[in-house]
């Protein structure tokens, strides 16, 4: 597919239309739950300057690092290059909505132009992000989580450097799906309160070298589709299968280590 049409557009839209409708039986029927993943969508030298930018950018990147995940995130678009700019807006455009709704089945797709919890995402040697269910209400604009967008921007990446995107059917992993993370390959999938998912073993791809993506995030007004009546945090998988939400957990074990150590005060 053609991503820089005759018009000098970013997406050749004519083409992926038709590859979504070739596709949205697929995506419904695939398990452990609706997903697709395209390989060459885009042009090469658009997402090798994607490539650049995304260099330059690394200064500005938060880092998160705590008991499920170690990776590095930047959602801040005045630090976007010109073409990752353009083409995250493409993909946050109207005529892209409409693809995803094709594919998907799912109407009335909102794209996220603060782009929380998304953008760029950079993931080094030894980082991970642990097996977990997204967040499913968008607070501070009251919509629900419906449909991930994962772009991968990974040159010559190994099967034995890990990152493999997996899709896990339940919070044991009965039945497992496993994307290699290769360059121009994209992951879309519906997110539900048990499309658990992620990449849960650390990279071991060499030193200097990460695991680089985009991540674009599309939620509903009104239809919160198959997300839990409860509103939740992201919630990760400990390593025993139990669900853990992030925060709240975190909180109860900051509070009992306190209590523990005042009790031990006490006793002294």
């Amino acid at each position: 597919m053609n991503i820089m049409n005759q018009r000098n557009e970013i997406i050749d839209f004519e083409s992926l239309s038709n590859r979504v409708k070739e596709d949205k039986e697929l995506y419904s029927k695939n398990t452990p739950y609706p997903h697709i993943v395209m390989d060459d969508v885009f042009e090469t030298r658009v997402l090798e300057q994607i490539l650049e930018e995304f260099e330059n950018a690394e200064k500005q990147f938060l880092e998160f690092d705590n008991l499920y995940e170690k990776k590095l995130q930047m959602n801040k678009e005045e630090y976007f290059g010109e073409m990752t700019r353009r083409f995250i807006h493409y993909l946050n455009s109207s005529r892209f909505l409409a693809c995803l709704e094709e594919l998907t089945g799912i109407n009335g797709l909102i794209p996220d132009p603060h782009l929380s919890g998304g953008g760029l995402h950079k993931i080094p040697r030894g980082g991970r992000l642990g097996i977990h269910v997204d967040f499913n209400r968008y607070k501070s604009l009251n919509l629900y989580r419906r449909v991930n967008v994962l772009v991968y921007l990974n040159k010559d990446w190994q099967e034995e450097f890990g990152g493999h995107f997996e899709l896990w059917s339940d919070n044991k992993g009965t039945e497992k799906k496993r994307v290699l993370p290769v360059f121009n390959r994209m992951a879309i999938f519906t997110t539900t309160r048990k499309s658990f998912h992620g990449h849960p073993e650390p990279l071991t791809c060499p030193e200097g070298v990460s695991r680089r993506s985009i991540a674009m995030y599309y939620y509903t007004a009104g239809d919160k589709g198959d997300q839990s009546s409860k509103e939740h945090s992201t919630i990760f998988l400990d390593k025993k299968g139990k669900e853990d939400e992030l925060g709240k957990s975190s909180f109860v074990r900051r509070v009992k280590s306190k209590v523990k150590n005042l009790v031990q005060k006490l006793k002294s």
